[in-house]
């Protein structure tokens, strides 16, 4: 039975909402004009705008503010009804993650030694997030909004018009329990925007709302991944009354000693330099960046873990580390390593030495699934905060993907890890950067960037609930790779992992990324040939489609009369580089040839380094650079390495 509109915790009045010619009316005067298409084809492209207005009315929410919420959610998304790395659903990201938790932590999976550094003994820590009493309320917003609609939860999972109600009914309650009315001036709504974040402290709630805020005064328009037309007009003017925050019962955050910029909320909770038994410490080292090395790149990752679970293990002086935690629900950030230290977080002791290590929430292992634009745009802003602090390169030879670090040796190639997986959006990650992947040539120009459209290129992967079974339907930034010119030619091999390639959710064996820069090494009709791990691989490229643009840029190829030159995963120095007391360390090739007739794409060119830090007294540490100088390639899913001496660089 429906309550009265005023009442919080009334009974869902959606289904009659559906059924409202008045709302459904008056929506359709607010829709962008659809130019001379059929009203039919109109009305199914405009469902879900048509979804925004009745709910908007029947819970008396501005639709300006239920739109703004839904874009900082999904950026209107529903994502076919799959769940977000924290078990979010559908454009308001309603969460139920009660059988999301995953159940191994990410650093702790497979055999990856988190730190890589072989002078040192394998760091392989068996800490498991501990199990919650209770999920906390941010990861618990659906069973809520189904008691305040009486919808059904299965409902509010599955289709979008009731996942929308559901944002409304839960904007609407906050609104009431701060005592304000349900005004229709969206400037009244900001101390119910930011209790709709989840965050429990001002500053991360206020960085929410006035992301909403300005999503608003800006505007948006867009085709979502489900076909569906919806806009939002730009109200330039808009300023919402921020000072209901300070009745919102909110505690006041300690972001005192944290490097993040304004513009979003950060907290300052260090991982522990502590000495343990054995001579033995953990779980970072100290160091003096960037004076004593460079720091050249910025390595993203998904925690498989509950930020509560993770901030735990994280202040575990015998767990591993990383600079900071990206939190799902509202873009939160906590800060646990200052740039100038080194975390243990890449797998890859060179990797570690010059970079900085982004944890974004994320609990469902397999796969890694959708991410939401909060966390997106907090992670951008930090990205750009760092980047320009450091002076890192945008783009994707730098900001690196955990799944883009190579293995150190061939030994190590198998264990490496792969996130944050296929369904991170790394084009709409460049836009947020202010750095968006466009064609820089035309076919003369001898390079692509691989740039699929992320809502339509969706191929199929196997693996994500249970093995060999076929994953949902999804949209996608990687692309996959074949032998020759044809879906029916097979996938391409990576020797170094020595399995028959496959479409398991977590296999790089034949696998492109957006933003990834190759070597055009031919053309044939709807298919572009690249060179990849020393081989030719084909992806499907038609012109009306294109999963790529045309680029330039300087490539390395083998120098003259060499049949082929060797390819490494970190860039040491030679053995007469190491001082006395430092032991040398090995350059080791890995398995991959790079054959002569091929060329690669190059980001930087660098000295050998590597970074002496085995003991407790950060006295002991020292930076060894050597005169060895290498090229940082594109060579397969991953980077990697060549000597300057083994190759020439050409246009």
């Amino acid at each position: 039975m429906r309550g009265p509109v005023t009442d919080p915790k009334r009974a869902a009045g959606p289904r009659a909402m559906r059924t409202a010619a008045g709302a459904v009316a008056s929506a359709a005067l607010l829709l962008p004009l659809l130019g001379a298409a059929p009203s039919d084809a109109r009305t199914s492209a405009s469902r879900l705008q048509l979804a925004f207005a009745a709910a908007a009315a029947e819970y008396r929410v501005p639709q300006s503010v239920l739109l703004g919420v839904s874009y900082l959610q999904s950026r209107w998304d529903a994502h076919g009804a799959t769940p977000s790395v924290t078990g979010g659903y559908g454009p308001m990201h309603l969460t139920d993650a009660r059988t999301a938790l995953a159940e191994t932590p990410h650093h702790s999976e497979g055999a990856e030694d988190a730190r890589g550094d072989s002078a040192r003994a394998r760091l392989l820590p068996d800490a498991k997030a501990p199990a919650p009493s209770g999920l906390p309320a941010r990861l618990r917003t659906l069973p809520e909004a189904a008691e305040l609609t009486g919808l059904s939860p299965a409902e509010l999972r599955t289709d979008p018009a009731a996942n929308v109600a559901g944002g409304a009914a839960l904007l609407a309650a906050a609104q009431q329990d701060l005592g304000e009315p349900l005004s229709e001036d969206p400037a009244d709504w900001y101390g119910a925007v930011a209790r709709f974040s989840g965050a429990d402290d001002t500053a991360t709630a206020s960085a929410y709302a006035n992301d909403v805020y300005d999503v608003i005064r800006t505007g948006q328009e867009r085709t979502t991944d489900a076909g569906q037309l919806v806009a939002l007009a730009a109200q330039p003017a808009l300023a919402p009354d921020t000072a209901q925050l300070a009745g919102a019962g909110l505690r006041t955050l300690a972001a005192g000693g944290t490097e993040c910029p304004k513009t979003v909320s950060c907290e300052w909770l260090p991982a522990p330099y502590e000495e343990f038994g054995d001579d033995d410490y953990g779980n970072h080292d100290l160091g003096d960046r960037p004076a004593s090395q460079s720091i050249r790149y910025i390595v993203v990752h998904d925690t498989e873990g509950t930020w509560e679970g993770v901030l735990n293990m994280v202040q575990d002086p015998t767990y591993v580390s990383w600079n900071y935690t990206l939190r799902s629900t509202d873009g939160h950030i906590a800060q646990h390593v200052k740039a100038k230290d080194v975390a243990w977080h890449a797998g890859n002791w060179y990797v570690n030495a010059k970079s900085i290590g982004l944890e974004h929430e994320g609990f469902l292992a397999d796969p890694d699934a959708w991410y939401t634009e909060a966390m997106y745009r907090s992670s951008a802003r930090l990205v750009r905060y760092l980047a320009q602090k450091y002076g890192i390169p945008l783009d994707r030879q730098h900001i690196l993907g955990h799944d883009n670090v190579p293995g150190t040796t061939t030994a190590t190639i198998k264990g490496m890890h792969t996130d944050p997986g296929p369904y991170w959006d790394w084009r709409h990650y460049f836009e947020l950067l202010g750095s968006p992947f466009e064609p820089s040539a035309d076919q003369r120009g001898g390079l692509v960037t691989i740039r699929p459209d992320y809502a339509t290129n969706q191929p199929g992967y196997t693996g994500c609930d249970a093995k060999g079974e076929p994953c949902t339907a999804h949209g996608s930034s990687a692309v996959r790779l074949h032998s020759g010119p044809g879906d029916s030619y097979p996938l391409i091999k990576d020797i170094g992992l020595g399995t028959v390639p496959g479409t398991g959710v977590n296999d790089l064996s034949s696998r492109v990324s957006t933003g990834q820069q190759y070597a055009v090494a031919g053309r044939d009709g709807d298919w572009t040939a690249i060179w990849y791990l020393g081989q030719k691989a084909w992806f499907k490229n038609p012109k009306q489609d294109p999963t790529a643009v045309d680029a330039a840029g300087l490539v390395v190829t083998p120098k003259k009369g060499a049949d082929s030159v060797p390819v490494y995963g970190r860039a040491y120095p030679e053995a007469s580089a190491y001082p006395d007391g430092v032991p040398v360390q090995a350059v080791s090739p890995l398995p991959y040839p790079l054959p002569k007739g091929q060329k690669y794409v190059v980001g930087d060119k660098v000295p050998g380094e590597y970074y002496y830090a085995v003991t407790f007294d950060q006295a002991d540490h020292k930076v060894v650079v050597g005169k060895d100088l290498y090229y940082e390639i594109q060579f397969g899913h991953r980077v990697a390495f060549v000597r300057a001496a083994d190759v020439r660089v050409v246009p």
